[in-house]
């Protein structure tokens, strides 16, 4: 059994328990997974092999989406474009700017920071609080965590985080990291800068996974101790990054990481089995971007018995920032019209480019005669304010939204992160255990020297760590939740859960399988199809409908 499968599945009599946060250090609302073993979607062997035709047949489809992509590379004047991926955070800056220029104090800042304590405790000092902590935790729980650390996916990282300083002297950054954080949460400024100093010394953005993750977090912590996260983020993010360096570098990350093109298969799969015999289908898009998941559908559409249905597809995202708020959103919608065109597909497409909470049902123009359904994959709804910073919280009034849409099927896919919390130390820690695996991930599958996965750390990784850290209040954008969160969410906004499909689920365990690297796994808990890294669910997606209640 490998190591992926170690960790995920447990013994097969039972359920086994899976710790959000599995490091000595996480001392707070430790978050279980129960992964049935039992469950037929668990199973270690699929059930039936498919045939060679349907293999075939896979793997071209699983090719649509980096030939879309290299189609937009081929565009002219692509250079002289901005990636759409930070639009939402552009945004907020040109917000900011323009209620400044008026003098209007909307939107309201973030909320001052506490003051010190008189004593601010020093570093060496909150490493003394951990090793008391690690003692006296449970001797059942120390010793299972110790043991996870010292196997698994820890054992391929101890190399790493690690490192040597001087003959017989051993550095570990994650915890330097750690007691970094806390010296900046005690406003102890000097014990914080001395250890920023020794981290800077033993972290690069071209090293190892635990030294770039290293290099990434001091950024974010050096901001915060400046209190310039803000404008550090919005300038690294308003940077113009042309959209085919962007896109080059999503390539990469899409050949050497499964999770793109395991949500992919799934929606779509989803997608085609509902719209068998439809004549006419309608796609509601929440976080459009370039539309990369729908040549897979098209495709499917194309091949269908009886010839594909009208599709038609409202592409929603958040503006661009300018005059042309909708123009990216509306330029996917011409890519798409021309990919449809060579596989005669139907097609009609509407680009909607606005703030999501002013969204109403009648933008949507909906036929009560098509099939409707409500795709949200790409994990921009993690970007919307919640009820930490807002009286109305934006994620539920847009799952509200899609609630009296009344789709056939509301498709959810979410990033997995427990790091939406406005206490600093915690969503430090939590962040820490998410970017630790998802450097490990590019390390153990990419070279350390390729220009695209540089580029995609310090694009997507470096600008979200930085929102993370060094930003609070309406500031913090990045505001992912755990996918048993979003199931409160979903069932409180008036959504019922719809069981996976089996047949999916074996058909996306098994392109993994055979084109991925062994650590990557996919499972299934409560509904929710996981994705994962060594242990760690990073992505799930689940499907749902509205409830027959909130229909009456």
């Amino acid at each position: 059994m490998d190591s992926a499968r170690g960790k995920f599945s447990g013994p097969k009599s039972g359920l086994k328990v899976y710790h959000e946060s599995d490091s000595i250090y996480s001392d707070h609302n430790v978050v279980e997974r129960f992964v049935d073993d039992s469950h037929p979607y668990n199973s270690a062997t699929d059930s039936g092999a498919r045939s060679e035709e349907d293999s075939t047949e896979d793997s071209q489809l699983s090719t649509a989406m980096l030939k879309y992509m290299g189609e937009i590379l081929m565009e002219d004047e692509l250079e002289d474009r901005n990636c759409m991926f930070q639009d939402r955070v552009a945004l907020l800056a040109a917000e900011k700017s323009f209620y400044d220029v008026l003098g209007d104090p909307s939107p309201p800042p973030p909320p001052p920071p506490p003051p010190p304590p008189p004593n601010p405790p020093l570093y060496s000092n909150a490493a003394a609080n951990d090793r008391k902590r690690r003692k006296n935790q449970h001797p059942d729980e120390a010793s299972k965590i110790q043991k996870e650390q010292s196997e698994g996916c820890n054992k391929s990282k101890a190399s790493g985080i690690k490192k040597k300083r001087n003959k017989g002297e051993v550095v570990d950054l994650r915890a330097l990291l750690t007691q970094c954080a806390q010296a900046v949460a005690a406003y102890n400024h000097r014990a914080a800068n001395d250890i920023l100093m020794l981290i800077r010394l033993h972290s690069s953005p071209f090293g190892d996974g635990s030294q770039r993750l290293a290099h990434f977090f001091a950024n974010g912590l050096e901001a915060r101790l400046a209190g310039t996260g803000l404008q550090i983020h919005t300038a690294l993010t308003t940077k113009r990054t042309s959209v085919g360096d962007m896109i080059k570098a999503y390539q990469l990350y899409f050949s050497a990481c499964p999770f793109k093109n395991m949500s992919n298969t799934y929606a779509n799969g989803v997608i085609a089995k509902l719209a068998e015999g439809a004549t006419s289908l309608h796609i509601i898009d929440f976080g459009v971007l370039y539309g990369f998941q729908w040549p897979y559908l098209i495709r499917l559409l194309s091949l269908r018995p009886g010839g594909p249905p009208k599709l038609r597809i409202t592409g929603i995202d958040f503006p661009q920032p300018g005059f042309q708020p909708a123009e990216r959103v509306e330029e996917t919608g011409r890519r798409l019209a021309n990919y449809c065109k060579g596989f005669n597909v139907p097609f009609q497409y509407k680009a909607i480019a606005q703030r999501w909470d002013t969204i109403e049902i009648e933008d949507m123009a909906i036929d009560k005669n098509e099939v409707i359904v409500v795709n949200s994959i790409n994990n921009r709804m993690e970007n919307l304010l919640d009820e930490t910073v807002t009286d109305k919280c934006l994620k539920d009034a847009v799952l509200e939204l899609i609630r009296r849409m009344n789709p056939d099927i509301f498709i959810h896919g979410i990033l997995n992160g427990n790091f939406n919390t406005p206490f600093f130390l915690t969503r430090f820690r939590e962040a820490l255990f998410h970017f630790d695996a998802l450097f490990d991930m590019l390390d153990a599958t990419v070279g350390r020297e390729n220009e695209g996965r540089m580029m995609f750390e310090r694009e997507m990784y470096g600008k979200d760590i930085m929102n993370i850290i060094a930003c609070e209040g309406s500031e913090r954008i990045e505001r992912p939740d755990i996918y048993k969160q979003w199931q409160g969410r979903n069932e409180r906004a008036g959504l019922r859960q719809v069981g996976l499909e089996e047949e999916i689920v074996m058909k996306v365990r098994s392109i993994v399988k055979k084109e991925y690297h062994k650590d990557f796994a996919v499972e299934v808990d409560g509904g929710w199809m996981l994705h994962g890294w060594k242990g760690r669910v990073i992505y799930a997606i689940s499907c749902w409908k509205p409830s027959h209640l909130h229909l009456l």
